[in-house]
């Protein structure tokens, strides 16, 4: 049966490849299980129906709602004028400055496009205007973006969890180490990237003067920050689930978007509103399809015969884990990260389990790989947003990207699968 399974799989390839819409690639994918397979799609399809109704997967619509309205509220912008305070008269420090409220701006909204939404219209032009190249700024900030898939609380940790059976709380911890790292290697490449370019830098302050801007620009962006404090601290202290927090943001944001930025009026908000139901009726379909997909490649055993057949190749756990990474790479590359985490989650796990990979790092391992398809291409859908956002072609964003990705996230992807602390100290310090 798993000439079946790989033979689903390759339509669903195929048909992504082609720029098939996709509830049709999965429905091509499901009929080869369904014709080919003995599987009753009657009763997989009501599994499926009852499975969407988990609460845990109701934080999704709010994370998303939550990013939507941040970006149109005026939350970014005291976000990133508060970061520039501290570095935006450095070399390179806009550069970092757009790293790092990416990171900010992941810790509230869990989703990957948000920052490049947010930040991107805000910070290419004034990069642009200081002596970056255009599609040099849209990449980074494209690439800084997916540090929201990392920065807990994050959508596809949610769904990893609920898919595993795994704490949400220790994949959200699995992944910030990883997120954090990726963040400061950006910050780094950036700095030597930015010798080469003729840029245009503020006059450092004296001391008064610097402890003044960033009084100032600290007190505007209080209730920004408070964000993710209430967020991450209601739910790291056992305040909130993440459903609850995901909630909360989204009724925090609101006032905060009308009153006290006001880059919120009703036109605007109804617009947030009709943007991410538009999202999450996309993510909820894409979920139902492939959690069908990967229940019938259990009902099949399916997960068992890769076992077997991937421990006929080699035993070797790191030959095991590089080839792992390289799947899940090329995975990410043609699909998204929900449905990369629904698909090959279950397949993979029992694997993980048997070379001593526990559901924590496995977590941190499929997340770091399933982000960085965001913007690598065919599917690269952040840097598609990024370059639409920026204003500049596709493949000239193509190079700093790539340059970006080898240099400061693929060393992490690395890191995460071959040295288990990366991902695994912060949740045994919270007891997990």
């Amino acid at each position: 049966m798993i000439e079946i399974a790989l033979l689903a799989i390759a339509v669903l390839v195929i048909t992504l490849t082609l720029g098939v819409p996709l509830p049709y690639c999965f429905g091509a994918a499901l009929m080869v299980m369904y014709f080919i397979g003995d599987v009753t799609m009657r009763g997989m399809m009501l599994w499926g129906v009852q499975q969407l109704g988990n609460p845990v997967l109701l934080a999704i619509p709010l994370f998303v709602l939550a990013g939507t309205i941040m970006s149109a509220s005026g939350i970014a912008a005291a976000l990133l004028k508060f970061v520039n305070a501290f570095i935006g008269h450095v070399r390179g420090g806009l550069g970092v400055v757009a790293a790092v409220s990416c990171a900010v701006i992941g810790a509230i909204s869990g989703s990957g496009l948000t920052g490049i939404a947010a930040i991107g219209p805000l910070l290419i032009p004034e990069m642009e205007k200081r002596g970056y190249p255009r599609e040099y700024a849209t990449a980074l900030i494209a690439n800084s973006s997916i540090l929201g898939l990392l920065i807990p609380p994050s959508v596809t940790m949610i769904v990893y969890g609920w898919v595993t059976d795994t704490s949400i709380l220790a994949c959200f911890l699995a992944t910030l180490g990883p997120g954090l790292l990726i963040m400061f290697n950006f910050s780094v490449v950036n700095i030597f990237m930015s010798r080469k370019f003729d840029l245009k830098l503020d006059e450092k302050p004296n001391f008064g003067e610097f402890a003044g801007e960033v009084g100032r620009r600290g007190v505007y962006a209080m209730p920004a920050l408070f964000m993710p404090v209430i967020i991450l601290g209601g739910i790291y202290g056992g305040i909130m689930t993440p459903t609850e927090a995901a909630a909360i943001s989204v009724i925090y944001a609101i006032p905060v978007g009308f009153f006290v930025y006001k880059g919120l009026n009703w036109e605007t908000f109804l617009l947030s509103g009709k943007e991410a139901a538009t999202a999450v009726g996309a993510i909820m379909v894409m979920i139902l399809f492939s959690m069908i997909l990967g229940q019938m490649y259990v009902y099949e055993s399916i997960p068992q015969q890769l076992v077997s057949a991937i421990f006929g190749i080699t035993e070797n756990k790191v030959l095991l884990l590089i080839l792992i990474n390289i799947l899940l790479f090329l995975v990410g590359m043609v699909v998204n990260d929900v449905t990369a985490i629904i698909l090959i989650a279950p397949l993979l796990l029992p694997l993980m389990n048997a070379i001593g990979v526990s559901p924590v790092q496995f977590a941190a391992i499929m997340g770091v790989n399933t982000a960085m398809g965001g913007v690598t291409p065919p599917y690269a859908s952040i840097l598609y947003l990024g370059a639409r956002i920026g204003k500049v072609k596709v493949t000239k964003v193509i190079k700093p990207a790539m340059i970006l990705i080898v240099t400061g996230y693929v060393p992490v992807v690395f890191l995460t699968s071959l040295w288990p602390d990366l991902s695994l100290f912060l949740p045994r310090l919270f007891g997990y």
